[in-house]
């Protein structure tokens, strides 16, 4: 197994799922747009992941879980940010009859919890 290949995938694949996640803010296709950051997020951890693994990232969704499993250290922020960010994947996903979620998907909600992406983004990869 290629390590630096696989590695290098999942950071191409983050960073363009992150892309996406402003290019549908500016379509103003806001749920979708968090579940694309949430993606972006997802696929860093799993760079970090079999960087220091050396084995192939689990198949999960959970970011919290994702960076425990990386042995990342959290802070209670961190973590909790990271929880924030993984109810995207499925609030977006899997709306309610009511569309709760799209409905509290406002251009300022959206952007400033993109705003949050972006600084966890910028964060894991520090780390990488």
């Amino acid at each position: 197994m290629d390590i630096q290949k696989i590695q290098d995938f999942w950071l191409e694949e983050a960073k363009d799922a992150l892309q996406v996640a402003w290019h549908l803010f500016e379509k103003r296709d806001y749920s979708y747009s968090l579940f694309f950051g949430h993606l972006a997020i997802e696929k860093l951890l799993k760079a970090i992941y079999i960087t220091r693994k050396k084995v192939h990232a689990p198949h999960i969704h959970n970011l919290k879980r994702l960076a425990e499993l990386s042995d990342i250290q959290l802070t209670e922020e961190k973590g909790n940010e990271l929880i924030r960010i993984t109810a995207f994947n499925l609030e977006s996903r899997y709306p309610d009859e009511k569309m709760d979620f799209r409905k509290k998907c406002t251009e300022t909600f959206t952007n400033n919890e993109l705003t949050l992406i972006e600084e966890v983004f910028k964060w894991l990869k520090s780390i990488l």
